[in-house]
């Protein structure tokens, strides 16, 4: 198993709206770089996810989902009245994908930005370096358990 972070506006998409989906579960559509798509084509089935809301007044891991379909496909880049739509995108080679995300739990307090930074024990996390914009990062099984331990 892989561990992940996934970040979502939470005016957009948040937690609660995961929790609140039919059968709990939704296509992670949109994605738009590169390396957050490469990150996605290696997520498998059973995979966790810290579920990050990010650009908002409470910054930071605000759940837990899990990984329940692969990559697949991202229709949105298709569809020209999708504000995702990518019109050099080819439906016989597509660009981008999206996998399909359960939630599990919301976390009793989000973790914030300032308390993952002062987690020594996260040592060097994708997160909180230095301009790293992914929507998408990876995390080792020390970070997701030491997170899971500021929950």
């Amino acid at each position: 198993m892989a561990y992940w972070l996934m970040k979502s506006e939470p005016d957009t998409f948040s937690i609660d709206d995961l929790a609140k989906r039919p059968r709990k579960t939704t296509a992670w559509d949109g994605v738009r770089n590169y390396q957050a798509r490469n990150y996605m084509r290696q997520m498998k089935r059973g995979d966790e996810v810290l579920f990050y809301h990010s650009s908002c007044d409470n910054v930071g891991v605000a759940g837990i989902a899990q990984v329940v379909r692969e990559a697949y496909p991202d229709a949105t880049q298709f569809d020209p009245d999708d504000s995702h739509f990518d019109p050099k995108s080819d439906p016989e080679d597509p660009r981008w994908d999206v996998v399909d995300i359960k939630f599990v739990k919301k976390l009793p307090e989000v973790i914030s930005l300032e308390a993952l930074k002062a987690n020594a024990k996260l040592g060097d996390f994708a997160l909180t370096r230095r301009g790293n914009r992914l929507s998408v990062l990876p995390v080792t099984a020390p970070q997701w358990r030491a997170i899971l331990k500021m929950a």
